[in-house]
This record gives structure tokens, sequence and C-alpha cells, in this order.
């Protein structure tokens, strides 16, 4: 079999690797040259993913049979739908399907429609003045978030980010002034607890869960700062959280297949990866929001310890014959972290040679996925984004904080510059244990020499 892969990040390399894993021939498009996927490919094109002629060129000139779409903004400019009228299975939702992610308005309104538990009390909004009134009138600490796609970057949270109803308005204004997100602004209930991810497999009618993973959003030591893209990830043996209660796992799941089966009853099926940000709190699990695909770096938790066919798993999503009985996987702790340019997640600067030795975090046990960089010659340079994801696997959620505490007094030995140092902002989790709960935690910007 022939398959595509679609994007240029980390998560991109954990499907690459996990479909290579599977004895299926990669063929991959990108924007950035990833070494990483680039060496697992047969054949590669550097072209933007959005560019949706140029994708569904590449996959019919090499007679591909399946088409794994990574990142958000493909299926947004609707690729999924290109491909199935040319005849190719994707895993990934229709454009009309992934507005679960690239509308929040439109999710939370399925949600409201259909009734579903979990949702949250919102408010969206398509004009400044109407957002202004309602701001003012409310005594509420609200999140105030674009409506559409920024890439994980722009949700604010009131009380925490925006100190005043005055920095709320302001952040609210540059919204619409600057059009983030293209769509106006949804602000919704702010909800308290302890954030965990569900990722399933979907084939319309099917939801077939993954391990939960725990991510850090946030750019600086001890959950602060702006929120990223992810900095690191992590999860168990037992595929559970310590936090999550049986109950609570299941009426997640529960809100996951509800939202399956309504978005099959509005007419707009949705197959592929369907992710979860849930809040656990008092109150049970609340729905911070949905993706439309694998979340990075969380994709590199799953898939690495994935002990069925990812490509058989693939196949039954994009044919509607999914099978919860052929899905499986190690039981077995994994700990992600990502290495970032210098002043990431604010304004990060790009152009740095890195060079990373593959050989040795093989040898330690671990995986390294290349992230956002961009190879030129035989040199690979980081941009704005993450730069690469070292996966590590323990071999107990008790090892893993020794593992990753470990692992990073190392670390200097596989990253090196060219410049002889380089900036980054490294984090990971579970590096602490706090009231029974294993928790992330930020480490402080280093000087990788």
């Amino acid at each position: 079999m022939k398959a595509l892969v679609v994007g240029g990040g980390g998560r991109e390399n954990a499907i690459a690797a996990a479909l290579n894993r599977s004895g299926t021939e990669v063929y991959s498009v990108m924007k950035n040259n990833n070494p990483g996927i680039a060496k697992m490919s047969v054949e590669y094109e550097i072209i933007p993913e959005t560019d949706i002629d140029k994708v569904a060129q590449f996959a019919l000139k090499h007679s591909i049979d399946l088409a794994v779409i990574g990142p958000e903004s493909p299926l947004e400019a609707g690729l999924v739908d290109v491909l199935e009228d040319e005849g190719i299975g994707c895993v990934g939702p229709t454009k009309a399907a992934a507005r679960l992610e690239t509308s929040k308005s439109f999710a939370r309104t399925i949600m409201r429609r259909h009734k579903i538990p979990g949702n949250l009390d919102f408010a969206a909004f398509d004009e400044f003045s109407r957002a202004k009134a309602y701001i003012k009138e409310t005594n509420k600490e609200l999140v105030i978030k674009p409506i559409g796609l920024t890439g994980g970057k722009g949700v604010k949270v009131m009380g925490e980010h925006l100190k005043t109803k005055k920095e709320a308005l302001g952040y609210i204004e540059e919204i619409f002034k600057n059009n983030i997100g293209g769509a106006g602004v949804i602000l919704e209930e702010k909800a308290v607890g302890e954030e965990f991810t569900l990722q399933a497999f979907c084939d319309g009618r099917n939801v077939v869960p993954t391990p939960l993973v725990q991510d850090h959003k946030r750019a600086y030591d001890g959950d602060i700062g702006p929120n990223t893209g992810g900095m690191g990830s992590y999860t168990l043996e037992d595929h559970g959280m310590p936090f999550v209660r049986p109950q609570d796992y299941e009426a997640a799941l529960d809100i996951m297949k509800k939202t399956v089966a309504a978005m099959k009853d509005e007419g707009c099926p949705y197959k592929g990866i369907l992710y979860g940000q849930f809040m656990l709190t008092r109150d049970g699990p609340r729905v911070i929001e949905f993706n439309a695909r694998f979340g990075d770096p969380e994709a590199m938790n799953v898939l690495s310890i994935l002990s069925s066919s990812f490509t058989d798993i693939c196949s039954g999503i994009a044919s509607g014959r999914l099978n919860a009985d052929r899905v499986s996987f190690y039981n077995k702790a994994t700990v992600c972290k990502y290495v970032v340019p210098e002043g990431y997640g604010t304004e990060p600067k790009a152009g740095k040679e890195i060079t990373i030795d593959e050989k040795s975090i093989e040898n330690e046990g671990a995986m390294v996925y290349y992230a956002m960089v961009d190879k030129k010659g035989d040199k690979v340079y980081t941009t704005t984004s993450r730069s690469a994801g070292r996966r590590s696997a323990p071999d107990s959620s008790r090892e893993s904080r020794r593992h990753a505490v470990r692992r990073r007094r190392r670390s200097n030995r596989w990253l090196k510059t060219a410049n002889r140092f380089i900036n980054t902002t490294l984090r990971f989790g579970p590096p602490r244990i706090r009231g029974g709960f294993l928790l992330p935690e930020g480490r402080s910007a280093e000087t990788w020499r």
C-alpha cells in the first residue's frame, strides 16, 4: 500500500514512522523539509499543505491508496473532499466535519443542539461592539478565543492572561482588528480543574480511544506564560491518568461518541482522528475544545506504543469499517519533551543551525521526531516553531520521573549547534508528584552546548 502523509511537523514524523512500521510505502508533502519525514519517504515534495491542487496532483502521480492528513489547515481548505473525489481514502474529516475544530462556535452549537454533556456556556460574536457590550455587562471571568484557527496560541483567560476588563476588551479588539482566526470571537465559561486529552480513531460511526495524554502548553516554568502548540506530554503504562476516575473516563468517551453520532445526524459524518481536550472539574469532564487531528506532541506518545498495524487502522477509518478488536497498545509509559527556538511562545528566533545525534538517542532507548525545522543542503535550521521532540519510554510510570530527569542531564550529548550554542526552552512531564497525582512541570531555559 502507498500512503501519503500531509504535513511537515513532529506529529507527521510520528505518523510516517507508524506507517513505516506497518510495512507501508510512505510518500509525503510538506511546506518545510523535515529530514525525519524525508528519510522515511519513497518520494516527497516541498509544497504548501494548503495548496490543494498540487497535493492532489502529487497523490495522483504516485497512485496513492490512502492519505493521512496531519495538520488542521489543509482540512479547513478541503483537502479531504478533493482527494476523496479522486477515489483516495483519507484519514481526516471533510471540510464540513472539520468545523469541530475550525469553528469553535460550530462545535459548541452542535453540543448544545444535541444536548451533549460537558459543554460550556458560551457566546459568539462577529462584531466588536456586541462583544464589548457583553464583557461590560458580565461579572464572570471568561475564556476569550478567536473562533477560527490560531495554531493553539490564541486563547487568553481573564484573571490569568488578562487581569482587567480593559485588558480583555483590548485583546478582543485586537482579534477583530487583526482578523485573528478570521471568524470573530467566542467568550466561554471558565472551567477550573485538571486538563487531560482523549484522542480517538473514528470511521463516521465507531469511536476507538487511544491512551489518555496530558500535555503542557504554557511557555514558561510553573505552568505560566502564553499558550504554545505544546511543550511536551506524557502517558502512563495503564493508559489512564492518576486523577481521572473510571467514571470520568467513561463520561469523556461518551461525549466523544455522542459528538460523532451528532455529526452523522447533521449530514457530515466524522472520519479521522478526533481529539478531545477535557477539563476535569468537580462536576465531571468538560470540553475545552475539539481538534480534528492528532495532537502534537500527543501523537508521538500514542503512536509510538501502538502495537497493532497503523495502516490497518487507517484503512478501517477510510473505509468506514474500523474494528476496535484490532487496535491495541503496549502498556508502557511515555515522556515527550520538545526543543524549541529561543523566544518560542512570544518572539521566536529562526535560522539557527541544529544537529541531532540520532544514533545516541536510539542507543539510549529513546526516539527523536523532527518538527518544524528546514533542511537546506546537508544542514538543518530552526524555524519560528518547535524544532524536535524526544520521546522516551521508561519501563514503568514510577520510573518515568527518574527517567525524565536523567535524560535531561544527558541532553547536551545529543543536541549541538554549529554556532556553539542555541538558547531553547525545554519542558517535559511528568517530573513531580503532588497530592498523589502525577503532574507536569516546566523547566527553565537551557543553553545547549
